[in-house]
Formats: structure tokens, C-alpha cells, sequence
């Protein structure tokens, strides 16, 4: 894990904690649970599918206490099935109890997002096609989110507006036209970025060719009109189709000759993998209580 990602992890894992512990703590299990009580906790997964944010889920305990062991079975990116045991966590009872919940959620959000991208991935890969996402992501969240489509076998699209080119319809009302748009980012950034422009018609296309667009996002296209536009680029430009694409519907897309497609629905709309936590305390502490 590279440090910038790892920085992402624990900075979720502190604020999510904050979240849910605030200034008092886990009143619940500090009334029921006494400190020097251990067990484990065995995690679950209840649906198919791609588990993605184990080593999150063990930052969480960690976080709580030193002496918590999380040990994962599976491992990121890994598909799991009906039933199978992700991981388990041993130590203190109320470290484990503080911790379930954030640790589900993030494994639980995270997963079905690997999963639902790796469906999408099976899917277009035999035509060639890319599966990518975009920065439709939950605030605060997207280094996570994005790793999450990586696990599953996307491809990351820009992080933000920071690290690439596209030219939005917003873009293109204020400047007064798409090709005057993507002639001004080719003339200041073109060296530096490839330079990626949005049409939501047909008649855009040739005008965004003519004026140097590396990538043309076709915004909102059904796929009759994608087809249209393949033949009309003939292969001058990169063709990405967005907008509207959901599981449902990405077959009627894959088969149009784009290369990439991407889809907000990997981070937005994804359902969460159903997940759950078993806890058991230690069999001599059990009789002793």
C-alpha cells in the first residue's frame, strides 16, 4: 500500500471513529463490558461477491487498541462467496464492540462497490471496453471509493479537477462554443494534460475534432448514437461514453466500438455487500462472568 493511500485509510478510520464515538465513548458497552475481557469477532459475508477495505477495517481496531489482532482471509480484490469467513479479530471485547460498526460499514460500502465494478468489468472486457468511474464519489471519501473500483477492475478517471482535462457543458456555455473551448486548454495545458471534452450532440463531434480534443466524452448518448459517432471519429479520437450507464444497461453499450466507458453508478448507486460481524467472548471469561 503506497503512503498516500495509507494516509487516506487512517484519516477515514480516525474520523469515522470520531463520528461514532464523540466526546463520551461507547456508553453501551463501557456499562455491559468489562476492560479486561477479550474474545473474537469472525467476519462474514452473506452475498457474493469481490471484498474490497480489509486493511481499513483493521486500521479501525488498531486505532482502538494495540493489543487487537485482525487477521484477513481473504485479500482485497479477492471474490468471496455465500459464507465465506473475510477475516477475524482477537483481543479486548470492548475494542472489538467500539469497532464493529465502523469496520462493517466500510468493509460493507467499499466491497460493493469492488463488486459491482468487477460485474461491469466481466462484462466489457471481452469487447475491449474500459470500465471507469468518476468524481461522483461521497465527500470525503473518494481516495477510498476510487481504490474500491480498482479492487473490482476499473479504471480510475481523474481524482479531481487538479489532475486532468475535461471540459464540462458549463465549461462550454460560458467560453461560447466546445471548439473554442478545447483550442484554448490545447493552447495552456495541452502540453501538460490530455485534453478531454464533453458533447451532448452529434453535430459537436467533427467541431471538437477539428480543434485538437485528444478524448471526446459523449455525454448522455443512447446507443444507436454512440454507434454514429464511432463511425463519424473513425478512429481520430478517443471515444468515452458517460452519463445514464447503469449494470441494467452497459451490455447495450459495450457492443457500440467505444473503448472506454465511464460510470458514476460505481461509486454512487453500488449496494452495499451484506456483511456481519460475529462476536464471542473467551470460554474462561464466559464462566467467569
Amino acid at each position: 500500500m503506497d503512503e498516500e493511500l495509507k494516509s487516506a485509510f487512517l484519516e477515514a478510520a480516525r474520523r469515522a471513529l470520531d463520528e461514532d464515538l464523540g466526546a463520551r465513548g461507547d456508553v453501551t458497552t463501557e456499562a455491559l463490558i468489562p476492560k479486561e475481557m477479550e474474545g473474537e469477532g469472525v467476519f462474514f459475508v452473506w452475498d457474493a461477491g469481490v471484498v474490497a477495505g480489509l486493511p481499513l477495517a483493521s486500521m479501525v481496531f488498531r486505532l482502538l487498541s494495540s493489543r487487537v489482532d485482525f487477521q484477513p482471509l481473504k485479500r482485497d480484490g479477492e471474490r468471496v462467496g455465500r459464507g465465506e469467513v473475510l477475516a477475524t479479530v482477537r483481543g479486548p471485547l470492548w475494542a472489538i464492540l467500539e469497532g464493529e460498526r465502523t469496520a462493517l460499514n466500510f468493509l460493507q460500502h467499499l466491497s460493493g462497490i469492488a463488486t459491482i465494478t468487477a460485474r461491469c468489468v466481466e462484462l466489457a472486457a471481452p469487447q475491449g471496453v474500459q470500465i471507469m468511474d468518476t468524481r461522483k464519489t461521497t465527500p470525503g471519501l473518494r481516495e477510498l471509493e476510487k481504490y474500491a473500483v480498482r479492487a473490482g477492475g476499473g479504471v480510475n478517471h481523474r481524482k479531481g479537477l487538479f489532475d486532468g482535462v475535461l471540459i464540462k457543458d458549463n465549461h462550454i456555455a460560458v467560453v461560447g462554443s466546445a471548439g473554442e473551448a478545447v483550442r484554448r486548454a490545447k493552447e495552456r495545458l495541452g502540453e501538460q494534460y490530455p485534453v478531454e471534452v464533453e458533447i451532448q450532440r452529434l453535430d459537436q463531434l467533427e467541431e471538437v475534432i477539428a480543434a485538437g480534443a485528444d478524448i471526446v466524452m459523449l455525454d448522455n448518448f443512447d446507443p444507436g448514437e454512440v454507434r454514429k459517432a464511432v463511425e463519424i471519429a473513425a478512429g481520430r479520437v478517443i471515444l468515452e461514453v458517460s452519463g445514464g450507464v447503469t449494470p441494467d444497461n452497459l451490455a447495450h453499450y459495450v457492443s457500440t466500438g467505444v473503448k472506454r466507458i465511464s460510470m458514476g453508478f460505481l461509486t454512487h448507486s453500488s449496494p452495499a455487500l451484506d456483511i456481519s460481524l460475529e462476536i464471542r467472548p473467551s470460554r474462561e471469561e464466559s464462566r467467569g462472568s
